[in-house]
């Protein structure tokens, strides 16, 4: 009976230890719980809600990363659909995750429309900012190493960041968004989206220069992901924000660079001073949605879902790379 007992403690605390061990292995598996909400970050006029994800151990001093969801989807999916957070893993930074509400919004897109939400120190905007200002406090992150991104709705609201705040952000990329102002230069959301706004880039540089008048730059630089098939946020609007960031930057509208990547056309637009302003993908064929490439390769990330386009090319990763972020 005593060696039985023995026998069976020994076998439980082997068990133990084979789960221990396979729990400490387990890609994924700890950093999960870093995924947290976060309440009190500002008075959030805008009345959104915060999530971020901080890998274990990440130190201070490293670059944050904000993310802004599309229509119909919420903070933790599009982070982890999207790749950000495998890569701020892989690379070690932070992610602000912040998340649309349908009190806001019906749909949970983020009012990048509304002239309440797209003015410095207003509405979503603000809440946005607040964030940031939050997550840098608590972490120790580089203030001079921040950026923004989003889809759709999440890109719309990404060019209001980068449009009302750009002493915050070092760069910007915006996947099938729209430019900062477009409904008000269209007249309606829905003119801008399907058919895009007749501006010249003076004007659309104009918009941006508005909400932030006294401001000297820098500007943060922009990167645009855009499908050709994508008849939700026609493609236009790509064509749009590189008249738009380009003339801010005071670069002409004449691509420097011309050429493929993952066999999909992608164009860079440098200022007088040859830094790149704008980059731009146009992806072949595809619908609207965030480019994904799933798998474990090193230019993979993502995970394919309801827009969430597996496309042989992850933006997160390119949008990495053009922001240095892969230095870890």
């Amino acid at each position: 009976m005593t060696q039985t007992r023995a026998a069976r403690r020994s076998t439980v605390l082997a068990t133990l230890l084979v789960a221990l061990i396979a729990a400490l292995l387990t890609p994924g598996r700890a950093s999960a719980a870093s995924l947290q909400e976060v309440t009190g970050f500002g008075a959030n006029p805008g009345a959104l809600r915060m999530f971020r994800y901080v890998p274990d151990g990440l130190p201070a001093g490293r670059p944050v990363v904000v993310a802004l969801h599309g229509c119909t989807q919420d903070a933790p999916g599009y982070g982890t659909g999207s790749g950000w957070i495998q890569l701020a893993d892989r690379w070690g930074f932070s992610v602000v995750l912040p998340q649309q509400t349908t009190a806001n919004n019906a749909s949970s897109c983020f009012d990048w429309f509304q002239s309440g939400d797209i003015e410095r120190g207003q509405g979503e905007a603000a809440s946005v900012a607040q964030m940031v200002d939050r997550q840098l406090a608590d972490v120790g992150g580089d203030a001079s190493r921040v950026y923004v991104t989003g889809l759709s709705a999440g890109g719309g609201m990404t060019a209001v960041m980068m449009a009302d705040y750009p002493e915050k952000f070092a760069a910007g990329g915006i996947v099938a968004g729209l430019p900062y102002g477009c409904a008000q230069a269209a007249g309606s959301p829905w003119v801008c989206m399907y058919v895009g706004a007749t501006q010249t880039a003076k004007q659309w540089g104009d918009r941006v220069r508005a909400a932030r008048p006294a401001y000297t730059g820098p500007w943060p630089t922009l990167t645009v992901f855009q499908g050709t098939a994508d008849y939700t946020v026609k493609p236009v609007n790509m064509t749009d924000l590189m008249k738009q960031w380009t003339d801010v930057h005071g670069a002409d509208q004449t691509a420097d660079v011309s050429d493929t990547v993952a066999g999909y056309p992608h164009q860079v637009f440098r200022d007088a001073a040859g830094n790149m302003a704008v980059e731009t993908y146009s992806i072949t064929g595809m619908g609207h949605g965030q480019p994904v490439d799933p798998g474990s390769g090193t230019a993979q990330c993502g995970a394919a879902g309801a827009y969430l386009l597996d496309v042989n090319l992850c933006a997160a990763y390119r949008l990495g790379l053009a922001w240095g972020l892969s230095a870890g």
